[in-house]
């Protein structure tokens, strides 16, 4: 897919399982179970929707999912039912191997975001996937990695982080900064304080990734917020800002969660916002 002269492409990682209550939040659990039917365990279904983004020389991944370092036991616990390694899916999608990603970005460093970012060697040592890329992530986010408190320590796994840090592969951004010309990352804070979403602009037409700002389609609704989120009342506030606009102008949105429409159009209805999805064909 074309967006003005940049390529784009969705490279999904894997399907995995968490709990509806906790991606759901307050809303009711006779509400969400219409739209994301939970499993006996009270899981729904998610993907991790990385975006592929090919500028000139440039061969962007952003986000590289949850990874392949997982035990059988965590395999179980978190319902992940692997088909192919990233890897093997960004050479499927988008007919380039991990030597040839030259940037990889993360949004933040949650394991089902940037799990991805390293994979264990035949060695058992843990490696960058992507050898020859600049990792790119926001300093503050970083720094809140590195020293994360009780509410969201589970969340950060220094495994996809610390061995591009020691290779000096990681790079750390500033709260806003620009990739290529048109390719911004612009810090929202909600989930976190630090999270960051990915606005690509390119001849007159806007893909905006909101990464757990609204993770699913599902989520579009303002109220409808994730239990996970450390500041709800912001991602509320964030919603109402960047949702009504998107719908006007016609963005095209990338759900990075969503198991079925990784991206698709907001449109307003009788005052109400709701998602319609966009066909993406995948090898």
């Amino acid at each position: 897919m074309l967006l003005g002269d940049y390529r784009i492409e969705v490279v999904p990682d894997t399907e995995f399982r968490l709990d509806g209550g906790a991606m759901f939040g307050v809303v009711p659990r006779a509400l969400w179970a219409r739209v994301a039917p939970p499993d006996e365990e009270n899981r729904v279904r998610l993907n991790a929707n990385c975006l592929f983004v090919e500028a000139g020389r440039e061969r962007i991944l952003i986000e590289t999912g949850i990874g392949d370092k997982w035990s059988a036991k965590q395999c179980v616990m978190y319902g992940i039912e692997r088909e192919r390694t990233l890897v093997e899916s960004v050479k499927a999608i988008t007919g380039y191997g991990a030597d040839e990603i030259t940037v990889v970005v993360n949004t933040h460093l949650h394991f089902d975001h940037a799990g991805g970012n390293t994979t264990k060697a035949a060695s058992g040592r843990i490696v960058p996937t992507f050898p020859n890329a600049r990792y790119l992530v926001a300093r503050a986010e970083f720094a809140h990695a590195e020293a994360p408190h009780e509410r969201d320590r589970a969340s950060y796994l220094p495994e996809n982080w610390m061995p591009m840090f020691e290779r000096g592969q990681l790079e750390l951004q500033p709260d806003v900064y620009e990739i290529v010309p048109g390719l911004v990352l612009e810090t929202v804070p909600g989930h976190s304080r630090t999270m960051q979403c990915v606005r690509l602009t390119r001849a007159g037409r806007t893909l905006y990734g909101f990464a757990d700002l609204v993770p699913t389609r599902a989520h579009v609704p303002f109220a409808w917020v994730m239990g996970y989120d450390l500041y709800p009342v912001e991602t509320l506030e964030a919603k109402k800002r960047l949702l009504p606009q998107a719908a006007r102008e016609g963005w095209l949105c990338l759900f990075y969660h969503d198991p079925d429409m990784p991206l698709g159009h907001v449109i307003e209805e009788d005052g109400k916002l709701r998602a319609v999805g966009l066909a993406v064909k995948q090898d």
